[in-house]
């Protein structure tokens, strides 16, 4: 039986990975301090920013991951903030990148030893993982960090028949954006605006493309953006 593990399929592109993955027949775990509505996912509450909590759920993991014929492990949840190199307090920076960068080191470490040949890494990261804006300072250097996880992880795992990639959404219509941008109607429309289609990305889209991912190893060590086609300035 293959199983997708997936951090934050509370809302957004997790919950609609959570969807996409279900519809394949795989049996769902979501890892997160919310659940996840959809029926049929095993919520395991985690906090992803607390070891413990992090060690607990690997404790229930472990079996299920020995039990399966495959594995997709997708490092999803973010968290994001309004800060800058000139206003980013130590303890702030150290939050985020705690759950967009620790978190995925400490599951890496408790499941990629036991994960079998046909199994996947997937990494969300962001257009920004390899561009910058301004107002975004450690989600920014989070992503950049989640690109160089990704890449070495692809290296360490060679001949294991483990693939790894990274995808990296354009704007999307989830939450955390909506939070980040104050739910302000002109901006959003602003910001969709910015790409060739004049709207914003649906969750769902980046969801078929990390099932792609995961069943495609072809893509080993890849960075994949899913924008459409976004304007440069």
């Amino acid at each position: 039986m293959p199983i997708a593990i997936i951090t934050g399929a509370s809302v957004g592109i997790g919950r609609a990975s959570a969807a996409r993955f279900l519809d394949r027949g795989f049996t769902v775990y979501n890892l997160s301090r919310r659940p996840c509505p959809l029926d049929g996912v095993h919520n395991l509450a985690c906090d992803l920013t607390d070891a413990a909590s992090i060690a607990g759920a690997l404790e229930t993991l472990a079996p299920a991951v020995a039990a399966a014929d495959s594995v997709a492990l997708v490092h999803n949840a973010s968290q994001m903030h309004k800060d800058s190199a000139l206003d980013c307090p130590d303890a702030q920076l150290r939050a985020v990148l705690e759950s967009n960068v620790l978190a995925v080191n400490a599951l890496n470490q408790g499941l990629l030893p036991a994960l079998p040949a046909g199994s996947s890494v997937v990494y969300v990261g962001s257009t920004l993982s390899e561009k910058a804006v301004a107002g975004a300072f450690s989600y920014v250097v989070s992503k950049h960090a989640q690109l160089g996880l990704m890449r070495a992880t692809c290296q360490d795992l060679m001949g294991r028949g483990v693939h790894t990639a990274l995808v990296c959404p354009g704007f999307t219509d989830t939450e955390m954006l909506r939070t980040h941008l104050g739910n302000d109607s002109s901006v959003i429309d602003a910001i969709g605006a910015m790409n060739s289609y004049h709207r914003l990305v649906d969750p769902d889209e980046i969801a078929e493309l990390i099932t792609w991912v995961h069943h495609n190893p072809v893509i080993n060590g890849a960075v994949l953006h899913g924008n459409l086609g976004q304007r440069e300035s």
